[in-house]
């Protein structure tokens, strides 16, 4: 990428960089927290819903390889995907860092973010993944 490429998030609203971090949200009702953020909460329905920004920080729980680029996907395979649990008890289905021989259960991961192609503008589109 070349210094002054414009570059955008692949959806708005679900993570921002600098320092990377997910945008989830606290039920005030219930309590429980959820990703991404929604009008409503998941788990009770209240719409009394806090933002808040969550760990940069989990556990690995599951994992496996991407080998053929989904409809509409732009950047490179293989890639890894997997489910990160943050602290906060919350489950994260995300993009992997790292080739899969690195993955172990309940590895410590932290977020960052990840170039995954170029969309038709040059619009240089990123999403967040965790490595070990």
């Amino acid at each position: 990428m070349t210094p002054d490429a414009q570059t955008q998030p692949v959806v708005d609203g679900v993570f921002a960089d600098d320092p990377a971090r997910l945008l989830g949200a606290r039920c005030e009702l219930c309590e429980q927290t959820s990703f991404p953020r929604l009008d409503g909460c998941p788990y009770c329905g209240s719409e009394t819903i806090t933002p808040v920004e969550l760990s940069d920080h989990g556990a690995l729980w599951g994992w496996t390889t991407v080998l053929h680029a989904p409809p509409g996907y732009l950047g490179s395979v293989p890639y890894g995907f997997g489910i990160v649990e943050l602290p906060e008890g919350v489950r994260v289905v995300t993009r992997l860092a790292v080739p899969e021989d690195w993955w172990s259960f309940g590895q410590p991961m932290h977020l960052g973010t990840a170039e995954v192609g170029v969309d038709p503008d040059g619009v240089v589109l990123t999403t967040w993944e965790f490595s070990p």
